[in-house]
């Protein structure tokens, strides 16, 4: 398959989270690019080889970010945050997932923002959950946010690149699906039960799952870095969403497996608390339309293709 790419730059480029699931898989395919790769991480870390080629700077994510620690970088992707889906949604659980966002993505911004030479380009990490539980309704990039939770937070979160962006930065506020690797997140959660035969459909099945391959989000993510015409939203997700009931139907089958059972919305909020309405139960019917119109093709759009890819079938 073809694909249209920018023109490629050598770039330094800062990461955070860069031994979380996304991360973990970026920051190889970046060196591969020819990239040097700054690993943000927290602690008092001096600036040093690691064994794969990239180096180490600490931050802490909780103070203010000297802009000298972004010295000879050109561009940083920020992927660094609580984790969403790890346990129930406690008063302190929500606060823990709203302070590890908004918080260090001002403080980010604000030394990029200060930072001499000026960088090129801010991706932050923000996700699909901005527009809430909508139905069948098509959204792209020029939809308005919805409501819930887990939508403020990513309103807040993308509103806090905002010192960047002002002192003339490009910023890109990756709005990720649910990203499929079997690594970890939500297919590696699925597999065990789907690979006994006890896949289930969760509450109705009509809710439309917005997903993207770990492979694809890291082409897409590179892309990004150096597709100047990018800036502001872009939905970093596959071209052809699918509902709840069609995702499990389609695993299954790459599985060899039946697809029988169900979890009632019922059993789902027992088990899982606020959870289970805004991320399993939310229906985001989600269109990549920015990156689709500046060009960037997919390696698997479809599904089935991108399951039996990832699992081997």
């Amino acid at each position: 398959m073809s694909h249209v790419t920018p023109t490629p730059r050598r770039l330094t480029v800062a990461v955070t989270g860069s031994r979380g699931l996304i991360g973990s898989e970026l920051v190889p395919a970046l060196a591969a690019d020819g990239h040097e790769v700054v690993r943000l991480v927290r602690g008092h870390v001096e600036l040093s080889p690691a064994n794969d080629g990239t180096t180490s700077v600490g931050w802490d994510p909780e103070r203010p970010v000297d802009p000298r620690s972004l010295a000879g970088v050109d561009a940083v992707v920020h992927l660094a945050g609580e984790n969403i889906a790890a346990g129930r949604w406690t008063a302190e659980r929500k606060r823990r997932i709203r302070e590890s966002r908004a918080g260090p993505t001002r403080r980010l911004a604000e030394a990029i923002a200060a930072a001499e030479p000026r960088l090129r380009v801010l991706v932050s990490a923000s996700a699909v959950g901005i527009y809430g539980d909508r139905g069948d309704e098509e959204l792209d990039e020029s939809s308005a946010p919805g409501a819930g939770f887990l939508a403020d937070v990513c309103q807040e979160w993308e509103a806090a690149t905002e010192p960047a962006s002002a002192a003339g930065v490009r910023v890109v506020n990756a709005r990720i699906g649910i990203v499929l690797t079997p690594k970890g997140g939500a297919l590696a959660a699925q597999l065990p039960a789907f690979r006994l035969g006890a896949g289930a459909v969760l509450g109705g099945g009509r809710q439309w799952v917005s997903w993207i391959t770990v492979n694809d989000l890291v082409r897409a993510v590179r892309y990004c870095l150096t597709a100047d015409a990018l800036a502001g939203p872009v939905n970093l997700v596959a071209p052809h969403p699918v509902t709840n009931r069609e995702f499990g139907r389609t695993l299954a089958k790459v599985l060899r497996r039946p697809f029988l059972m169900t979890l009632p919305a019922a059993v789902l909020r027992v088990m899982f608390g606020e959870v289970a309405d805004e991320a399993m139960l939310a229906s985001t019917r989600v269109r990549p339309r920015r990156l689709l119109e500046s060009g960037f093709a997919f390696d698997h759009p479809h599904l089935e293709g991108g399951l039996r890819f990832l699992l081997g079938k």
